[in-house]
């Protein structure tokens, strides 16, 4: 028996004006989550537990079967095992962003971009470069994707952080200051303002209409984790195909395998195929494929509808849709799961850690008593159940194999 997990991040979301009352999901045309909606079973998972942030940290942590009560460190420590940084018991990491503030003559400061435009990861390696000027013996700084890198601490350091994507468009002074005070981050925050300010790159970026990476934003702390395998816990090999480092240091934590695609970029113009092409040849070896496409959440952190729709569209006829055909063709049973790990509501801009809506199909068997199609609404109403954890979500995936203790 082969299992797939599919995970569109950040799907779901609230009914907007713009489109006639319907969540960009609704609004979507989504045949082949539909098919399998119809087909399949509904049930709803409450990826985040009450007290956590409803991030896709804690959420992929939960749906891939592990408590984050139990596991659960921080988001940069698991991004350091996919950079293969190898954190001391006395080190923080942190996830790193080049993003673009802006500050007024009062002391002010304002999340302009997260991503600095989405900036290209050339470009940010050109920046990070830079950067590693403003290093210290306390401080090691590594160049990730895109705008997302990684900064080490060696030593203890208390502060308050904030994921920038909560933040677009809003005053972050706080936080600002709240680096201000505690070095030997203050020092790397100045040296990185002062470095970044006329670089080449950002004087490029803006003679071309784009926004500038003028500053750096640190969040998502935490100790190196410490987990069980995915074979040792649930008896099974996996593959995770992402573009994000956090999905890939869940990967690595969890002892599967993790699949490089070249072209994979957490947007848009993601490489689709080579995602699905990695997940189906890994099943050749392993017995649960999991892809993670990134591109309906950074829509969702936009505030940008069309391309939420977009996104959305691209994860069921470029994702679901050749990856059941595939499955199909080849005439092996098969279970599979269709689901995101949160919520990214288009006019919060952030996450929101409600129930997700998951459809479970077992080639073997076709319910014919589901969802009309594969919606937040048609999910919820149809489900049989109140909301499971992610643990109990992922034994239900892999039909009781490898209960956890």
């Amino acid at each position: 028996m082969k299992y797939i997990l599919l995970i569109g991040d950040g799907m779901g979301g609230t009914p907007l004006d713009g489109l006639g009352g319907r969540t960009a999901l609704e609004a979507a045309s989504t045949p082949a989550m539909d098919r399998i909606a119809v087909c399949g079973e509904p049930m709803l998972v409450q990826t985040v537990p009450e007290g956590y942030p409803p991030g896709s940290d804690v959420a992929n942590l939960s749906l891939l079967g592990y408590e984050p009560e139990r596991y659960y460190t921080g988001r940069a420590p698991l991004e350091a095992a996919s950079m293969g940084v190898a954190l001391q018991p006395e080190e923080i990491a942190f996830r790193c962003n080049l993003v673009t503030l802006e500050w007024t003559d009062d002391g002010r400061v304002t999340m302009v971009d997260y991503s600095a435009g989405h900036l290209t990861t050339p470009e940010a390696h050109n920046l990070i470069g830079t950067l590693q000027e403003c290093g210290t013996s306390q401080l090691r700084l590594y160049p990730g994707i895109s705008y997302r890198h990684l900064l080490v601490c060696r030593e203890a350091v208390s502060m308050v952080t904030a994921p920038p994507h909560d933040w677009t468009g809003q005053d972050v002074t706080e936080y600002y200051n709240a680096y201000m005070q505690v070095e030997p981050l203050a020092t790397f925050f100045r040296c990185a303002r002062s470095l970044l300010a006329d670089h080449p790159v950002n004087q490029q970026r803006l003679a071309r209409g784009k926004r500038p990476a003028n500053s750096i934003w640190l969040w998502g702390e935490g100790r190196s984790p410490s987990m069980e395998s995915l074979s040792s816990r649930y008896g099974i090999q996996g593959s995770l195909v992402s573009a994000v480092d956090l999905l890939k240091g869940i990967g690595v934590c969890l002892g599967m395998q993790v699949l490089h695609v070249p072209g994979a970029t957490g947007y848009l113009d993601t490489d689709y195929g080579g995602k699905v092409a990695a997940a189906l040849e890994s099943l050749a070896d392993v017995d649960l494929a999991v892809i993670h496409v990134e591109a309906p959440d950074e829509a969702g952190h936009q505030g940008d509808v069309a391309a939420k729709v977009q996104a959305i569209e691209d994860f069921d006829q470029r994702i679901v849709a050749p990856i059941v055909r595939a499955l199909e063709e080849q005439g092996e049973p098969f279970r599979l799961a269709v689901t995101m790990d949160h919520y990214t509501p288009v006019v919060r801009r952030t996450h929101e850690g409600w129930p997700v809506p998951v459809v479970l199909y077992d080639s073997r068997c076709s319910h014919h008593a589901g969802a009309r199609s594969f919606t937040e609404t048609e999910i919820r109403d149809a489900a049989d159940s109140r909301p499971v954890s992610g643990p109990v979500f992922f034994s239900r995936l892999l039909n009781g194999k490898g209960h956890a203790g």
